[in-house]
């Protein structure tokens, strides 16, 4: 497996942790039992997320780039 594939297996995984964490800030909301450290369970992810999909956009662009080729 290489770097690309590790990184597009990363974003997957994490998009499901982003998800279940805003499941999580939802239930907390409607109970009134919201604290900040809950809220971390959504933002840690959802910050790991920008950083590997810029990753993704930019890797179509960085490979022509790299091979000379005109877009």
């Amino acid at each position: 497996m290489n770097f690309n594939q590790w990184i597009r297996q990363v974003h997957r995984w994490l998009s499901i942790v982003f998800t279940v964490g805003v499941a999580i800030n939802i239930v907390a909301v409607v109970r009134d039992d919201f604290a900040n450290r809950i809220g971390l369970l959504a933002g840690i992810p959802l910050a790991l997320l920008l950083l590997s999909g810029l990753y993704l956009f930019v890797l179509p662009y960085a490979t022509t780039w790299r091979s000379g080729q005109q877009p």
